[in-house]
């Protein structure tokens, strides 16, 4: 058997997995990005103008704010133009990524990022003054916390999972780099998440290397 023939059929169990990854990605940033649009539309429908809500003994209120700047308020309508830029920015770096994608853990990490991105663009895109100058609804309020959303969530998560992702030495690939001096057989070593799958379509089988 060809060097061709083995690598075709090594690429094969790859492609599923691949595709399952990517599902699970686009599957989460649906979720996300469905339950970020309902609850700023109730939100604005039932909260505008009137006292906000006090659960918890007041810890938790539920209020309806709107943001021109970045998640949790940062920066102001001046920068409104440059974070709906950075937003198109995420979700189309995203997008390209997620055809590498192998790993189970960043598709949770990408779809949380994807569908928070996603979220607060809709607002940016759809809210008031106009285009891609509309300002966020944020309607979460906790003690010392600027007010958030659903979407700022989602992004806060997803950033957590990717610095834990990123210190463990998970690629989005489903691979870590194989020890110092652990030896040449092999480049990479699969994370957990991944250890029966190829690493790579166009890995080699053991046997031609």
């Amino acid at each position: 058997m060809s060097d061709s023939d083995h690598a075709d059929q090594d690429s094969l169990p790859a492609r599923p997995a691949r595709h399952r990854r990517v599902g699970l990605l686009l599957a989460i940033a649906v979720i996300v990005l469905a339950t970020d649009v309902i609850t700023k539309s109730i939100d604005v429908a039932t909260l505008t103008g009137k006292p906000n809500i006090r659960l918890l003994g007041g810890f938790l209120q539920l209020t309806e704010t709107r943001n021109p700047g970045a998640a949790f308020s940062i920066g102001g309508p001046s920068t409104t133009v440059l974070f709906t830029a950075i937003a198109v920015g995420v979700v189309v770096f995203i997008l390209r990524t997620s055809r590498q994608i192998r790993s189970v853990a960043w598709a949770i990490t990408l779809g949380l990022l994807l569908g928070g991105a996603t979220g607060n663009l809709v607002d940016r895109i759809w809210r008031y003054p106009g285009p891609f100058r509309g300002y966020v609804v944020d309607w979460i309020e906790i003690p010392h916390w600027p007010v958030f959303n659903v979407a700022d969530s989602s992004i806060v998560c997803g950033g957590v999972l990717a610095v834990i992702l990123a210190m463990r030495n998970v690629r989005i690939d489903g691979t870590r780099p194989a020890p110092a001096g652990g030896g040449a057989a092999r480049a990479d070593q699969p994370a957990d998440d991944d250890e029966h799958e190829p690493p790579d379509d166009d890995a080699p089988a053991a046997g031609d290397e």
